[in-house]
């Protein structure tokens, strides 16, 4: 029932141009610079990648575009966020069709479901694909929470395979874990909860900060994984001031800022959302200038 993910999957950005149309070219540039820093997936078109700030087509050209500059060096998993369980279904289909390996399914945005509406949503879009699924729990962002009764009533769907958890309450890893045993893979979706959720069985990290900071990002689950907790535990501390970014409103600037200050793509966002001004983006400049200069020393000697 596995999907065989685990590591770092970064939620990669969606670059634009001055005019803010899609800049392919640099959206694909920072694919490829990713994987080769060693990430073991990409989420392509998350939160990180504005997938409600693109237009249909614009979802479809950037998956396609993903895929072929990956060239199956690692899993691309793509995300599904639309307004209703229809375009969902449509995007699910045409994600298969592209070449995606996995689909990231997002509740419906705007309408917060009870839990039967929610299950209805999940398994409508699973029985449309063959492509394994990972269901993302984020309450916070959504306002509505894929709790143990919700994973329950999905357990019988085969392709439903993986839970990125994004809730902010570590205890829920080992929850999860207590009631559904390895029947989903479960994934740590929340920055500053990596290494918690890592040391309590999650098999991954789906990581926003990764995209500025991919080697350190991959230090620190490779040491999780071999147990090297005193490793693990300096690149956190090292790494946690940014990581909180990922738990604010303005993550998507912040982390895109992040990456044109280390030089690995564009601050550019799409409205609604605007680039980071004044004190708030003199604070996150200042937090990335001092980690990039303390980075851990294992990291500096392999850039």
């Amino acid at each position: 029932m596995t999907t065989g993910w685990k590591g770092v999957f970064p939620a990669v950005t969606t670059q634009f141009k001055e005019d803010l149309s899609v800049d392919l070219a640099a959206t694909q540039g920072v694919q490829d610079a990713l994987v080769n820093d060693g990430v073991n997936g990409l989420i392509v078109m998350g939160t990180c990648g504005e997938n409600n700030s693109l237009d249909p087509e614009e979802k479809r050209t950037i998956l396609k575009a993903a895929v072929e500059v990956v060239n199956g060096r690692v899993p691309v998993v793509t995300g599904v966020s639309e307004l209703d369980t229809r375009r969902a279904v449509a995007y699910a289909r045409d994600a298969e069709k592209l070449g995606a390996d996995g689909l990231m399914l997002l509740p419906a945005m705007v309408y917060v479901p009870k839990p039967e509406e929610l299950i209805a949503h999940f398994r409508t879009v699973a029985e449309a694909t063959s492509l394994p699924i990972m269901l993302y729990n984020n309450p916070p962002a959504y306002r509505v929470n894929i709790g143990a009764d919700v994973l329950q009533a999905l357990a019988d769907v085969p392709n439903i395979k993986a839970v990125k958890e994004s809730a902010p309450d570590p205890r829920r890893f080992t929850d999860l874990i207590n009631a559904f045993g390895d029947r989903f893979d479960i994934f740590a979706g929340l920055d500053d909860v990596a290494l918690e959720g890592l040391m309590l069985g999650a098999k991954g990290w789906v990581s926003g900060l990764t995209s500025a900071f991919p080697q350190e990002s991959v230090q620190l689950v490779a040491a999780a994984e071999r147990g090297d907790w005193e490793e693990a535990r300096k690149i956190y501390r090292w790494f946690m001031p940014l990581l909180h970014l990922d738990a604010e409103h303005d993550l998507v600037q912040s982390i895109k800022l992040a990456e044109q200050i280390m030089g690995r793509g564009s601050e550019r966002v799409r409205m609604p959302r605007l680039p980071l001004s004044g004190a708030r983006r003199a604070e996150v400049t200042a937090m990335v200038e001092k980690a990039a200069a303390t980075r851990p020393s294992k990291a500096r000697q392999a850039a």
